[in-house]
């Protein structure tokens, strides 16, 4: 006998034992009470749950909030990034001793940069030599090539980077296609 058979008898039981001593209409407004004591009950049980789940969801957006609170800043940051290393690319190509100094300092600044901006989470997406993947690349332009498989990165463009797995801008790369016959 399942539980509703057996609660279902017990209130039959009760109601005939009862009608002795209890009214009709009492019995019928006891019988209402229960039904809404029983609706009150589930709807308690269900809104305990929405406030558990909503208890996780608001603990879990809080939590990403506080990770990725900086993305922006650091998003502004990229830019200053790129220039150091565009910087870094022009005192090389100079050789005197003035801009060996120059390329010393742009080194020492690019590098302090970079570690802070990896301590709060910023990781470097290397493309080149590693097959295309939408999700971290986006691809410029196409070039022939027999030197390397189809769809592999041949060169970089710019570097891409994520902050913690969430892609704040993709590497700019160019991809290998086959040679035309």
């Amino acid at each position: 006998m399942n539980k509703e058979d057996l609660h279902a008898e017990n209130a039959a039981d009760l109601e005939s034992g009862l009608a002795d001593v209890i009214p009709p209409e009492q019995v019928q407004d006891l019988k209402a009470r229960a039904a809404k004591a029983d609706e009150n009950w589930e709807r308690l049980l269900r809104t305990t749950a929405d406030f558990d789940n909503f208890k996780k969801r608001a603990a879990r957006e809080r939590t990403e909030a506080i990770q990725f609170a900086n993305a922006s800043l650091i998003q502004k940051l990229l830019p200053v990034l790129d220039n150091f290393e565009m910087a870094l690319a022009a005192a090389q190509s100079a050789k005197d001793e003035k801009s060996a100094s120059l390329q010393a300092g742009i080194v020492m600044v690019q590098s302090q940069l970079r570690s802070i901006l990896m301590e709060a989470g910023l990781e470097e997406i290397d493309a080149m030599g590693k097959p295309f993947d939408a999700t971290f690349h986006e691809a410029l332009s196409q070039q022939e090539t027999a030197d390397v498989p189809e769809g592999q990165v041949v060169q970089q463009v710019r570097k891409g980077y994520k902050l913690r797995e969430r892609l704040l801008r993709p590497a700019a790369v160019v991809v290998a296609k086959k040679p035309a016959k």
